[in-house]
């Protein structure tokens, strides 16, 4: 004989109330239109809790901070009408190890708002954004995590991190045999955003390097005119033939002219040549009136403690991750970049929301490419674990102890390694 039900109370009726009304919910995913690029903002920042003023829609057209100015690639989530969810991107480029660059979605702008989560939005936005940016042909897809847990399910790895270096500049003394670059000039930082924007073209080639594009310029010029402390930019190499920039400000305190721990913080660093980045290191660790540099985004390998007789005078005080990185299509990417040793390997890649990457690639110094196999590859892995290997920051063998890449081949891990390896870290150096 069954059991009577539990009789029902009124939770119970909130709640089935509640899951009723989601079900009905007319929900729509769509590119925005022009006026609606405001409210976009808006849900964002209210997503992420920004709740400070958000500039009117007239003062962020005039200043140039209007996102990234790439209407046709920001998705919006509606209900009932009302937008409460939103993703951007803008078009870029992604320099890949031997030193192509790939087309490349830079993601931005992803939020739900808090009454709306746990219902799929999400989902919807980033599998329309995947789908728009494979189709436009956008070979990869990068973004800055604000979580963690988050990315990984939509085919995310963690393909480079970043650290921050804090300098004692009264413990700095350069080895005699440490470069020396050529000449450093002071200019305004925002008359001079034009060359800054011409030397990051030319001089970011480091894999995992990102495009900036002008809306990235035009909002990060707004930030500048609006700083509340002094910007101060240098630039490397003699007029017309520059190679390198460097963009900082003062950490002003009450007692700045006192303070025995005065510091300046370097927020964009860009060299092209040893010679600049040594005539930048230079001019930066030379300030008077100042204790501490704090390189706020440098390379984990950043080789300036070895130019110097001290290496305690520089301290990686954090690192975290920094670029999260989605293959939009497998093939390309794989084939774009250069592989190193005399091996070879054969990985089986499964991803679930692009399906067309799924499937087996051989991999060699000659170059990649998808194949058909009879038996098993000697690696299985998913799509956000090959992003993460791709630009050689991430290990093949680092995956394989974690559980994350079965090695079937267990000798075809360190092969993977060997092919798949860079000379310095992959480091982005753009943050959006």
């Amino acid at each position: 004989m069954d059991e009577a039900a539990p009789p029902r109370t009124l939770a119970d009726e909130s709640r089935n109330g509640l899951a009723r009304s989601r079900e009905a919910a007319a929900v729509e995913i769509r590119t925005l239109a022009p006026e609606e690029r405001h409210a976009a903002r808006r849900v964002f920042r209210t997503a992420m809790l920004f709740l400070g003023p958000l500039p009117s829609a007239e003062s962020a057209e005039n200043t140039g901070g209007d996102a990234f100015a790439e209407l046709d690639r920001r998705f919006g989530a509606f209900v009932d009408g009302e937008l409460v969810g939103c993703v951007d991107s803008f078009a870029s480029w992604l320099t890949v190890p031997g030193g192509r660059r790939v087309p490349h979605a830079a993601v931005s702008g992803v939020g739900v708002l808090a009454t709306h989560t746990r219902r799929g939005l999400l989902t919807r936005l980033m599998r329309a954004q995947l789908e728009d940016a494979a189709g436009r042909g956008d070979v990869v897809a990068t973004l800055r995590a604000s979580e963690a847990t988050i990315y990984e399910r939509f085919g995310y790895g963690v393909a480079t991190q970043v650290g921050r270096l804090e300098v004692t500049l009264a413990r700095v003394r350069w080895r005699p045999t440490a470069p020396v670059g050529g000449p450093v000039r002071l200019v305004g930082p925002v008359d001079a955003w034009d060359l800054f924007a011409r030397v990051h073209e030319e001089a970011a080639h480091q894999p995992g390097a990102v495009g900036r594009s002008s809306g990235w310029w035009n909002r990060r010029l707004r930030w500048v005119r609006e700083a509340a402390t002094a910007q101060l930019a240098v630039v490397h190499g003699e007029p017309g033939a520059e190679d390198g920039f460097a963009l900082y400000e003062p950490v002003r305190t009450p007692d700045w002219h006192v303070d025995g721990n005065r510091a300046v913080h370097v927020t964009d660093f860009v060299a092209g040549t040893p010679a600049a980045r040594a005539g930048l290191l230079r001019h930066l660790t030379g300030l008077d009136f100042v204790d501490r540099v704090e390189f706020l985004e440098m390379s984990l390998d950043d080789p300036l403690p070895a130019a110097l007789t001290d290496a305690r005078a520089v301290r990686l005080t954090r690192a975290e991750d920094e670029t999260w990185l989605r293959l939009l299509d497998a093939q390309a990417a794989l084939a774009a970049r250069t592989y190193t040793g005399t091996g070879r390997v054969t990985v089986e890649v499964v991803d679930p929301l692009l399906a067309a990457n799924s499937g087996v690639y051989e991999i060699s110094a000659a170059g990649a490419g998808r194949v058909s196999t009879s038996g098993p590859a000697d690696l299985r892995t998913g799509i956000a674990e090959l992003g993460a290997v791709y630009l050689g920051g991430t290990r093949w063998w680092q995956l394989t102890a974690a559980g994350r890449v079965e090695a079937r081949n267990p000798a075809a891990v360190a092969t993977a390694d060997t092919l798949f390896a860079t000379a310095a870290l992959p480091f982005a150096a753009t943050g959006f």
